[in-house]
């Protein structure tokens, strides 16, 4: 049996709302030099599997969803669909997948690859490493 996507509204799905929000606490990350640090003790969002916020604006050159995998492992992704439009992401909880949050809801495995939907490409993923109570994420 095929991953199942999260349910959402069409409306939302039309107008490519993702379901993973920005940080509430917006000072929770930085980047510098390529680099991207996340204080996990101001980010709440990621504190049990499933838990995701989007990282945008600011210096970072492009759009980066930080989520902690059903396994327990913080991952962190380019949040683009490679499909028309270049929506946003999300993970999609016991599915040990990304989805589109587009209308079309191209899958993606943890790695990047395709799984499933219209999309042409993988997508880019960057290496995350724990220490201490901080996530370090590299984007170059």
């Amino acid at each position: 049996m095929g991953k199942q996507g999260l349910k959402r509204g069409f409306i939302n799905r039309i107008f490519g709302v993702p379901a993973t929000k920005t940080p509430q606490d917006s000072d929770c990350w930085s980047f510098r030099d390529g680099v991207i640090t996340v204080d996990l003790g101001r980010a709440p969002e990621l504190s049990k599997p499933g838990g995701s916020i989007r990282l945008e604006g600011g210096d970072l050159p492009e759009r980066v969803l930080v989520f902690q995998g059903d396994d327990g492992t913080y991952r962190a992704v380019k949040n683009r669909c490679t499909h028309i439009g270049h929506r946003r992401l999300d993970p999609v909880p016991g599915q040990n997948c990304v989805q589109c949050c587009s209308v079309n809801g191209s899958m993606y495995e943890y790695d990047g690859a395709n799984l499933k939907g219209p999309a042409p490409h993988p997508i880019k993923t960057y290496q995350v490493v724990k220490e201490d109570n901080a996530l370090i994420i590299k984007l170059a």
